[in-house]
């Protein structure tokens, strides 16, 4: 069974998606993708309210959220399910070690995926797409991912939510 929560930001409202065990979606309302993980036709107007103490893994999240948010870096991290192409996870694997307060670009994301596989090259747009598909978004920090001369692109949240999510890593100032 999946569940879903709201919870309200200093960005924005966000959903939240979980199984039993799991985090399985993280997404400011209308983004890109938006609840692209969740099974079936899905009429968000007729959702039961839950509280966050009534699932485990919503009052992990939350916690989580409300320090990011406070402008603390979180000192753990909620259990969380990735579904995705094998490609993908990979990918998502790469921006959960991307640090607090700092940047990756795409074609250093692509180039690490190339020494991994041991090939020559690794297309930056292919990386762009797995990130864009990211259904965990702020916890798996696809918005620490920026151009390859630091412009902010490509954030399936808008580029409001990345320079905003990025200030507060930030304490203020933009990365």
């Amino acid at each position: 069974m999946i569940y879903t929560y709201s919870y309200s930001s200093r960005l924005g409202k966000i959903t939240l998606a979980a199984n039993d065990r799991a985090l399985t979606g993280l997404w400011f309302e209308g983004q890109k993708y938006y609840a692209n993980t969740l099974k079936g036709d899905y009429d968000f107007e007729h959702v039961e309210s839950r509280s966050v103490d009534s699932h485990p893994v919503f009052c992990q999240a939350v916690d989580w959220l409300d320090i990011y948010f406070s402008g603390r870096e979180p000192d753990f991290m909620p259990p969380v399910s990735l579904t995705g192409s094998p490609f993908q996870l990979e990918v998502w694997e790469i921006l959960k070690g991307i640090p607090y307060g700092q940047t990756m670009t795409y074609g250093e994301i692509a180039a690490r995926i190339a020494r991994q596989r041991g090939l020559a090259t690794m297309s930056a747009q292919a990386v762009g797409g797995a990130i864009g598909h990211n259904p965990i978004s702020i916890i798996v920090p696809c918005h620490r991912v920026v151009g390859a001369n630091g412009n902010l692109t490509g954030y399936a949240g808008g580029i409001d939510k990345k320079r905003g999510l990025l200030k507060i890593e930030s304490n203020g100032r933009l990365l």
